[in-house]
């Protein structure tokens, strides 16, 4: 195995930020050249991992595994590589990859797919193909563009060192990636399907991600003769209802609660005191303004979790009309829904059938 494995990082990113090299930017809990050097290292593929970069002193704060080197890079990119090539020349590398920094999202299954091909080939670039319908302008005139022969090449891109560095230390002109050199020299190239993750990050909205909240809710009601029992908005034959200001239906009433802890609006309390406008409400009806302001403000619920907490009835008997009742209430699918059962062993006003309580967990995101 006499393979190595260049980094370029030496980009100032203005496209990306202001304030900081894109390279050094936190994503997915690291920072985004983190990626590719862990993936690199975790291969097992590579006798030494080169960085080329314009930040040294950034890179010299980290301690890295001895296989890493780190070389000051050049202006431009093609700069940078042939620097890399350069430095590399005396480990007489059999085999090069060249990978942008900017793809921390290429997997290890693709190195070794890449390694494979390089066996029998020179040139190996994986590619994928365009989503988008392109349009191509020559002077004043705009042509379409067939986008099943368009190719959208990515990185990590494998070479022969010897026929790579030879073609790039005589290369004058600017180019943005190696398979551009191969390809001016009409050389043949192993075009193998790339990954659509493998995107490469050029704005801040490239790794901008939703936001998530998590809100818990809980309610304790009760049981008292002469009055209707709700639970998650349907009418449970049973020998008891809940007694509260509303119809006591401590599901819908712990949902609420989840959402609103969420999305930290205060408590349900709130929105629908203890006063004569909301004696008897249905708790559908309570519900249903909160969902309407949640969707309303971009906020999207991933998932319900709910337990129900009782002596009788028994949930396994009500489970799906439930689940039914709160999906068409919240607008959740109904896989999203999770309703969980729990006695408390006769203990207790639950124990003995003189309350019913609920708690949920939800999940939420924030879309722009």
């Amino acid at each position: 195995m006499n393979n190595y494995f260049v980094i370029l990082a030496a980009g100032k990113s203005k496209r990306f930020s202001k304030k900081i090299p894109k390279q050094f930017f936190k994503y997915k809990n690291k920072e985004i050249i983190d990626h590719s050097i862990e993936k690199s290292l975790n291969s097992n593929l590579f006798k030494k991992i080169l960085i080329v970069t314009n930040s040294i002193k950034q890179f010299k704060k980290k301690k890295y595994h001895k296989s890493i080197s780190i070389i000051k890079g050049g202006k431009e990119r093609s700069d940078s590589s042939l620097k890399a090539l350069k430095y590399l020349k005396k480990y007489k590398p059999k085999n090069v990859f060249i990978h942008d920094a900017a793809r921390p999202n290429f997997s290890i299954k693709l190195l070794k797919k890449i390694t494979k091909n390089l066996k029998i080939n020179k040139a190996v670039v994986p590619i994928i193909n365009s989503k988008d319908t392109i349009k191509y302008r020559t002077q004043n005139r705009i042509f379409n563009l067939n986008r099943n022969n368009l190719l959208l090449t990515q990185t990590p891109q494998a070479f022969r060192f010897k026929e790579l560095y030879e073609i790039a230390k005589d290369q004058k002109k600017k180019v943005t990636d190696e398979a551009t050199l191969f390809i001016n020299k009409d050389l043949k190239i192993k075009f193998i399907p790339g990954e659509k993750a493998n995107n490469k990050i050029t704005y801040i909205d490239d790794i901008k991600t939703p936001t998530t909240f998590y809100g818990i809710g809980f309610d304790i009601h009760k049981l008292v003769k002469n009055k209707k029992l709700y639970l998650g908005g349907v009418k449970i034959p049973f020998h008891s209802g809940l007694e509260g200001h509303s119809d006591g239906d401590v599901i819908l009433h712990a949902i609420i609660d989840s959402i609103l802890g969420a999305i930290k609006k205060k408590d349900i309390g709130t929105y629908f005191p203890n006063t004569k406008k909301f004696k008897n409400i249905r708790s559908p009806k309570m519900l249903k303004p909160i969902i309407f302001d949640l969707n309303k403000s971009n906020l999207i619920i991933n998932n319900l979790d709910i337990n129900l907490i009782c002596q009788k009835p028994r949930v396994s008997t009500y489970r799906n009309k439930i689940i039914k009742s709160v999906s068409k209430l919240t607008g959740l699918n109904q896989n999203q829904i999770n309703l969980k059962g729990k006695t408390v062993e006769k203990l207790g006003l639950i124990g003995k059938e003189k309350a019913i309580a609920c708690e949920t967990i939800i999940s939420i995101t924030k879309y722009d």
